[in-house]
């Protein structure tokens, strides 16, 4: 069968998109096509988008089969020198990112220029990711291996020398297939999932795992509310789970019992559920799975407020994260979808919660900025004397060698 060898990039105008991935594109509180959907045979693609301005890099295998804009709008055609297996832009809309194979590809999306060919997984790359300040970008792949990359150190490297991540974390042990970034660009957490039946919490900054939690199915899918209060995960069984990131007790490691809290696992879908996104203010999620179906959830009841039915809908990863981001942006759930619903109990808001949580991460902020170096003083002044220490053993050590390799023979 014919892959996709070619990104194409282009620029929205008043004009509309043609569409030949397999599936529409969806806008959610009307269900109305905003993309028309393509002939039988297209292939499904990844897709990623940036805005503002609208830019829509995407792949196809020729000149037909792709979402692009008007003929006279496009900018840039890129040749790539195999399958392409995952695709991202920089937040900032700069740059590109794509997989093809177990190399990671970075393009210039002004001039269309190839920056850097980055050669560190062992298997095929399965997703990318750029933190929301376009500072770093995550690498995921079947190899097991999630990296994390600082785009300023990859794109200054000496050419002599080969680009290294910043960190590696090697905690799981079947592939990657899901990555989220949350906010807060060097200082964000990443969650990640696997095969492997475990979503993880890590700490782009000191590159440490937050937290684990083991369920019983592999984990297809994870994203985030913006407050990062809840980690959402898709299953192979098609259940999603909800994991409290501020539940007591806090441990590092735990596993998801869906018998003991039912309240936390949202179910509807008939096979794995392949992508994930949260409404900005989290009250909202949308989910696509291998059954064909697109659904939106209420988060709070975990009832299912619309199902709509796609064909191809189990590849619609890219694409629903860009309608969700794109022809949704408003904080709340429209008027007409969310009508119907009766919610009941007092909880704060999401709101709420994230102003909270803002303030929060304000003055731990200021207090990592204020008090960093007092911090940094005392840890050196603790590995001088570690040092002084070791210095005096060293130098013991010797003088007892020397006196009893000296001592004269009896």
């Amino acid at each position: 069968p014919r892959t996709p060898r070619e990104i194409r990039t282009g620029v929205k105008n008043k004009r509309p998109l043609s569409s030949k991935v397999d599936g529409p594109v969806l806008q959610l509180h009307s269900s109305a096509r905003c993309l028309r959907e393509g002939a039988e045979g297209t292939l499904n693609l990844p897709v990623a988008w940036v805005s503002p301005p609208l830019t829509l890099p995407c792949l196809s295998p020729d000149a037909q089969g792709s979402v692009v804009c008007p003929q006279d709008q496009l900018q840039q055609k890129i040749m790539c020198p195999g399958p392409v297996t995952c695709l991202t832009t920089s937040p900032n809309g700069l740059y590109v990112l794509a997989g093809i194979a177990e190399s990671i590809y970075l393009w210039e999306v002004s001039t269309g220029n190839l920056l850097v060919i980055l050669n560190r997984h062992y298997q095929d790359l399965s997703c990318l990711k750029f933190t929301g300040d376009s500072s770093h970008f995550l690498s995921g792949g079947r190899d097991c291996l999630v990296l994390t990359w600082s785009l300023c150190s990859v794109l200054q490297v000496d050419p002599s020398r080969i680009p290294a991540p910043r960190h590696v974390w090697s905690q799981h042990t079947l592939p990657i297939t899901d990555l989220h970034c949350g906010f807060g660009g060097p200082l964000a957490r990443v969650a990640t999932a696997s095969l492997d039946q475990t979503g993880k919490l890590w700490e782009i900054s000191s590159g440490e795992l937050l937290l684990s939690v083991l369920f019983d199915v592999g984990i297809m899918a994870v994203t985030m509310d913006l407050a990062e209060h809840h980690v959402f995960c898709g299953g192979s069984d098609g259940s999603i789970f909800q994991v409290d990131l501020c539940a007591r007790p806090t441990e590092r490691e735990r596993s998801f019992q869906p018998e003991q809290d039912p309240g936390k696992v949202f179910r509807g879908h008939r096979n794995q559920v392949t992508c994930l996104s949260v409404s900005t203010d989290g009250s909202v999620l949308l989910s696509g799975s291998h059954d064909e179906t697109v659904r939106l959830w209420d988060v709070q009841s975990k009832q299912c407020i619309r199902t709509m039915t796609l064909r191809g809908g189990g590849h619609l990863a890219s694409e629903l994260w860009a309608a969700f981001q794109v022809m949704w942006p408003g904080s709340v759930a429209q008027p007409g979808v969310m009508g119907a619903l009766v919610l009941q109990g007092s909880e704060p808001s999401y709101l709420d919660r994230l102003e909270q949580l803002h303030k929060v991460m304000c003055s731990t902020m200021e207090k990592n900025v204020l008090g960093g170096q007092d911090q940094l003083r005392v840890r050196v002044t603790e590995l001088e004397d570690q040092v002084r220490n070791l210095r005096k053993i060293n130098r013991d050590l010797f003088d007892f060698s020397t006196r009893i390799i000296t001592r004269p023979a009896k």
